[in-house]
């Protein structure tokens, strides 16, 4: 009999959104299925699967022993994610070369469903660095007697969501600093930067309203720019290797001696990035954004505002409250308490002579309420409070009150 052959044999998943790009978070189910096409008969011992992600870093570094010894030192670190091993077609054992036990597939093409369940504990996610990555595949196996194993794998890519419409990532963020240039014994006038931002959380794609004033006093000219930058940082035996990335930027206006420029929400866009990293105990990706003032001849005024990037967007009733902050534009910079309080109004102010004297005139149909209630509560109508004395103004009134209370109680 004349064995066929394996046409194609690959892994595809049954994806959850409409871009058809396999993502998935923790707690999903990742279901797909394994595909072989066939030309003639084959015979099978088992069809595997093995699902696994982790994330694993790598660097090297070369080290001096002596005036002419080096070596070279590895760090090396990995974590477990995800380990999910699965039997589709035949048994566990795949090393003997017996004819017990086989499958027979037919020419033509095949699907062998697989799926499974990501943890429910967080999840780091997909991510590619100069020293480091994190990935997810399901690698599948096709045991065949006599011959070796095929072997095929596909990535999967997992994102560990992160809401931006919490109130730690909508708060603003701001900073204020300045500079002041010497050179031998002359000192020029400084160079200050204040800037600010709606909020800490934003999405791929976003646009960051960037709010600033730059004063230039010194002597010599200035460029204020900003930038957002990428921070990979890797962990390993206790080391730490960390690569920045520039991500965008920008360029304001050239600053005279003497000048000042001011950013009433200088938007900055956000490309395509992966999303912060900050629950892996090997890997972190984090975000700043940087407005600066680059000097010529010294080191540059700079202000970092941290950054999350986020995947899930702003909702529309977080966009109020970043719509209001960009219209202070730049008033929060000169705001401050006031020295003393605004007193409030007097009643003169509100109540005219005019409405206190036509309140004592009484009604007609109510002359006949003479009694001392009426007449009490019409004196003192719009009339203001007495105002506060230590002295007593009715001393007589006091003292007669006084007497009558002692002859009331002669036990006393």
């Amino acid at each position: 009999m004349v064995l066929g052959k394996v046409k194609s044999f690959r892994v595809s998943y049954d994806c959850l959104n409409d871009s058809n790009v396999p993502v998935f978070s923790s707690g999903d189910c990742v279901s797909g299925r394994v595909i072989i096409e066939v030309t003639g008969e084959i015979r099978v011992k088992s069809l595997k699967i093995h699902a696994k992600g982790f994330a694993k870093v790598r660097w090297t570094e070369s080290r001096n022993a002596g005036s002419n010894t080096a070596y070279t030192q590895n760090y090396t670190e990995e974590v477990e994610y995800l380990n999910h091993k699965d039997i589709l077609i035949g048994h566990e054992r795949d090393d003997d070369n017996s004819e017990e036990g086989l499958t027979t597939i037919l020419s033509g093409r095949h699907e062998y469903a697989f799926s499974f369940e990501l943890p429910q504990t967080p999840l780091a996610t997909s991510f590619e660095g100069k020293h480091g990555s994190v990935r997810y595949w399901v690698k599948a196996e096709l045991h065949r007697p006599w011959l070796l194993p095929m072997k095929t794998k596909k990535e999967f890519t997992v994102f560990e969501h992160i809401d931006i419409n919490t109130p730690l990532l909508l708060s603003p963020q701001a900073g204020t600093k300045d500079k002041t240039l010497c050179c031998w014994f002359c000192t020029s006038g400084p160079i200050s930067l204040s800037a600010k931002i709606e909020r800490k959380g934003y999405t791929p794609g976003e646009s960051i309203q960037i709010f600033a004033e730059i004063e230039n006093c010194s002597s010599r000219m200035v460029v204020p720019k900003a930038a957002i930058y990428q921070s990979q940082t890797f962990y390993a035996k206790g080391k730490m290797k960390e690569v920045k990335q520039l991500v965008a930027n920008l360029r304001g206006e050239s600053l005279s001696s003497g000048k000042t420029e001011t950013w009433n929400g200088k938007m900055l866009k956000i490309p395509p990035v992966s999303p912060s990293i900050l629950d892996c105990s090997i890997i972190r990706v984090e975000y700043s954004l940087m407005v600066y003032v680059d000097i010529p001849g010294a080191i540059n005024l700079s202000l970092n505002l941290p950054l999350v990037i986020g995947t899930i967007p702003l909702h529309p009733f977080g966009s109020r409250t970043s719509s209001v902050s960009s219209q202070c534009s730049m008033s929060w910079l000169g705001m401050g308490l006031p020295e003393r309080p605004e007193a409030p109004p007097s009643y003169a102010e509100i109540v005219t002579e005019e409405q206190r004297q036509s309140s004592l005139d009484v009604p007609a149909a109510r002359e006949d309420l003479n009694g001392p209630l009426f007449a009490y509560i019409h004196e003192f109508r719009f009339q203001p409070p007495p105002l506060y004395s230590e002295i007593d103004p009715n001393p007589e009134h006091a003292r007669r009150t006084e007497e009558r209370r002692l002859d009331a109680c002669p036990s006393r």
